[in-house]
């Protein structure tokens, strides 16, 4: 029987791998709400992307993607919680405003270099900007 790698399982389900163009490319922000439809698209995608790769793995620990790591060359990116009560995340045209000096490290994976893992550090709290579909900015806290 031929062993595949986890790399190769997860492009199978759509995900560009380590070394893809896309994913060292500046992401093109969304003119919102002119691009409300485009933007609509790109979300409806990351949901059908998340959607595949959950049912063939499951990421207790919650999950997220950001549109290069489908070949979408746009600033968007969804953010399951570990919690499966928990609503996802959306977020369009992403930018973080601040970070705690504060962090935390964790065994962690990427989608998109699957067969790399290690520990990752993380501050314990960040601020994100992002923007609505209906073209306004929003700033929201999360802390770990």
């Amino acid at each position: 029987m031929i062993q595949v790698r986890p790399s190769e399982q997860m492009r199978g389900l759509g995900v560009v791998q380590r070394g893809a163009p896309v994913l060292a490319e500046s992401a093109r922000a969304f003119d919102l709400p002119a691009e409300r439809e485009a933007a609509e698209q790109v979300i409806g995608q990351l949901f059908s992307a998340m959607e595949r790769i959950g049912q063939v793995h499951p990421f207790a620990k919650g999950m997220g993607l950001a549109a290069p790591q489908i070949a979408i060359g746009r600033a968007a990116a969804v953010v399951q919680p570990p919690s499966p009560a928990a609503p996802a995340i959306v977020l369009l045209n992403p930018r973080i405003a601040d970070r705690s000096n504060d962090e935390d490290e964790r065994y962690e994976g990427c989608l998109s270099f699957f067969d790399v893992r290690g520990q990752v550090p993380r501050p314990l709290r960040i601020t994100v900007e992002t923007t609505t579909l209906e073209g306004r900015l929003v700033t929201t806290t999360y802390e770990l």
